[in-house]
């Protein structure tokens, strides 16, 4: 694979600071090696191609790739050019997602995971974290409810939204996950019934059970039903923008009602805006649900716009609960680490979104997956953000899909896979679309395949 002259320049971007001119084109190579934008394997330009494009001469690319390599992020092979390296040897992809126990086999294609890359800026992010370290190691170093910095980005990042919000109404988690347990835990009694979307998201169900409630499925989007299940459970957590797997956007209607039937049953609210951010086409123009019902707790993660692996969320509450919470996530732990929440911090300040590189990529992924299910005579509704397609088959063969694709060395996971309950739906397939375009085709002759063996492909 290789990267061209004019996507590298566009990669590097038009600061070339007051350095040497080849230190720029290093650091900047590096930085998006570190980010996942430029991958391990992949062939760099070669001088003559490149200084044309970046307006220097030969030798300064020539100096910059001599750079590169001492670093470790670069090896040269005569007659085969430059070609880019992970100091370490080749990255570790980390479990798919949802997680389990399983191994993870570099052989196989991966359509589990609905994850993007980390975001372009993070090895920055984390320099400058660096550099205000020394602030706080002068301390213990615990911050059971977040550093002050980080509690007070995130709040603002509600106040841009509409949503007005202080520091003291947030509590900094290791991801949403543990921020769920976190809620459930301060605010419900074990065995309570949790009222959750089927369709959903599996490890929300597993955080539920693992703080010892009982999860119960409605279907998502049906108000009636949530409405009868909300008077024999006094806890909901809905997922209203792009939902994980459907990706359904609730419009300001749907909100105003769940709104009122929350106040009507008395119901405690979790609201989970992991996926918020990951608009792709245009932003929505609805409003958050703490704005149409403010005794609603907002839950939102790092790990869907900046990166799975900073292991960072948080939890927006009302005053009144913060007391509980805070006692409730000591019994977790006693506070993230400071150097990403630093880096976090850091993000949420210059982009808190999604970066716009990406919200490219996961269109690219989104419309060649798109292209290839309608082709198969697949249904869905297509996806105005989230990560992924929540396709309604011809027929029920979702598992059995599932099961050829693996034969073919893909990972999928068949429907069932996301009720609550963790049977049914095998007339649905979920398919994320976190891969580059350029991975998303090295997979569709395998899904094919396994559409073909099923008797699935049109």
């Amino acid at each position: 694979m290789r990267i061209s002259a004019s996507r590298l320049g566009s990669l590097l971007g038009d600061d070339r600071g007051d350095g040497p001119a080849y230190l720029w084109i290093a650091d900047g190579i590096r930085a998006a090696v570190a980010d996942g934008r430029v991958m391990h394997g992949m062939r760099l330009p070669g001088e003559r191609e490149l200084a044309p494009a970046l307006a220097v001469s030969r030798t300064t690319i020539t100096k910059a790739y001599s750079v590169l390599t001492e670093r470790g992020y670069a090896q040269a092979k005569r007659g085969s050019g430059t070609t880019v390296v992970l100091p370490g040897g080749r990255p570790d992809e980390g479990d798919a997602e949802p997680l389990d126990d399983r191994p993870a086999d570099p052989s196989l294609l991966n359509l589990v995971q609905a994850a993007p890359p980390a975001t372009p800026g993070l090895q920055t992010a984390f320099e400058k974290a660096l550099e205000q370290l020394p602030r706080f190691t002068t301390g213990r170093g615990y911050y059971s409810l977040g550093i002050p910095d980080l509690r007070e980005a995130i709040a603002q990042r509600f106040v841009d939204r509409g949503v007005a919000t202080s520091a003291d109404q947030i509590v900094v988690t290791a991801g949403a996950s543990s921020a769920v347990g976190i809620v459930l835990t301060a605010l419900t009694e074990p065995r309570a019934a949790v009222v959750l979307e089927s369709p959903g998201y599996p490890n929300t169900v597993q955080a539920v059970r693992g703080t010892g409630r009982r999860p119960v499925g409605v279907p998502v989007g049906d108000l009636a039903a949530h409405d009868e299940a909300l008077a024999r459970a006094k806890t909901c957590l809905v997922v209203l923008d792009f939902q994980n797997p459907t990706g359904g956007l609730a419009d300001d209607e749907h909100r105003s009602q769940l709104a009122r039937i929350w106040t009507r049953r008395g119901t405690t609210p979790i609201v989970d805006e992991t996926l918020v951010e990951t608009w792709l086409d245009d932003e929505p123009r609805v409003r958050p649900m703490a704005v149409h019902h403010p005794g609603a707790i907002t839950i939102g993660s790092a790990s869907k716009t900046h990166w799975g692996g900073m292991r960072l969320g948080w939890i927006r509450a009302p005053r009144h609960l913060v007391g509980a919470l805070s006692a409730a996530r000591r019994s977790f732990d006693l506070g993230s680490p400071v150097l990403e929440q630093l880096a976090l911090d850091e993000l949420l300040r210059t982009r808190p979104g999604l970066h716009p590189e990406m919200r490219r990529m996961l269109r690219g992924s989104r419309d060649r997956l798109w292209e290839f299910g309608i082709g198969c005579g697949w249904q869905a509704t297509r996806p105005l953000g989230g990560l992924s397609i929540w396709w309604r088959l011809p027929r029920a063969r979702g598992a059995a899909l599932a099961t050829a694709a693996e034969r073919e060395g893909l990972l999928m996971l068949p429907g069932a896979a996301f009720a609550v309950d963790g049977r049914g739906l095998d007339s649905f397939l979920r398919t994320p679309f976190t891969l580059r375009p350029e991975d998303i085709d090295r997979v569709l002759p395998a899904l094919r395949a396994a559409a073909e063996r099923t008797g699935l492909s049109g």
